[in-house]
């Protein structure tokens, strides 16, 4: 019996790469949820005509959209069995999807993270304060609680009743992090694919920035800290 796969996509101003992504999603996928966090431009329209659900998040912040999307998925009567985080810029390639939730289906893995590699990364795609703040992040993730991890991708795909168990709860920039070490606390099994990447389409809204390179930055290492004298 094949898994029920739902996809969450937080989405800021996409609305010249949203099609691209949720066209590329292979057909296995039961559902693409959009999470408009706060457009202003065509994303809405261009996501439903692309076949998307669609959600509105006013408040602005990574994880707000993320968790609409997973309240969204917790009043439907069918739960899916594997719950796939992409953004919606199309930096990552979503047909690699059937690569990420392999470890899952086939292994019995909780959480996989698609972990963009050097050797995969497209020039520029990644800033040099990403990769800075990915390599302090996953080294202090190592140091204090011997984790594998290489990098914070947001592409990701983790089973549905733990990531209900890891009870999410940041708004911001810290999401990836806070389940990267939640999944550590609760002694997950997790693995990294890694994937290719590629420029996103428009500017960054977080690594685009120096403000929210800075932010961001500050939100990771709280989170870490935080959890390392629990």
């Amino acid at each position: 019996m094949n898994p029920l796969i739902k996809v969450i996509i937080p989405a800021y101003n996409e609305q010249d790469s949203i099609i691209h992504v949720i066209n590329d999603i292979p057909s296995i996928v039961d559902e693409v949820i959009v999470i408009s966090n706060n457009s202003t431009d065509n994303t809405e329209v261009n996501a439903k005509n692309a076949g998307a659900t669609v959600l509105s998040e006013n408040r602005k912040g990574y994880g707000y959209a993320c968790l609409k999307g997973m309240e969204y998925i917790s009043i439907k009567n069918e739960k899916p069995d594997i719950v796939v985080f992409l953004d919606g810029d199309y930096s990552d390639y979503p047909e690699q999807l059937t690569e990420l939730i392999a470890p899952i289906i086939n292994d019995n893995i909780d959480f996989v993270i698609g972990a963009r590699v050097q050797r995969l990364r497209e020039k520029g795609s990644m800033t040099p304060q990403q990769i800075f703040g990915n390599w302090l992040a996953t080294t202090l993730m190592k140091l204090f609680f011997g984790a594998k991890f290489t990098d914070l991708g947001p592409f990701r795909a983790i089973k549905y009743d733990k990531l209900l168990a890891l009870n999410m709860e940041d708004k911001t920039y810290g999401w990836t992090v806070e389940m990267q070490l939640k999944a550590l606390k609760q002694k997950l099994t997790y693995t990294e694919i890694p994937m290719k990447y590629r420029n996103r389409i428009g500017v960054s809204k977080v690594s685009g920035t120096v403000k929210g390179s800075i932010l961001a930055g500050i939100k990771i290492l709280g989170w870490i800290f935080k959890y390392s004298f629990k």
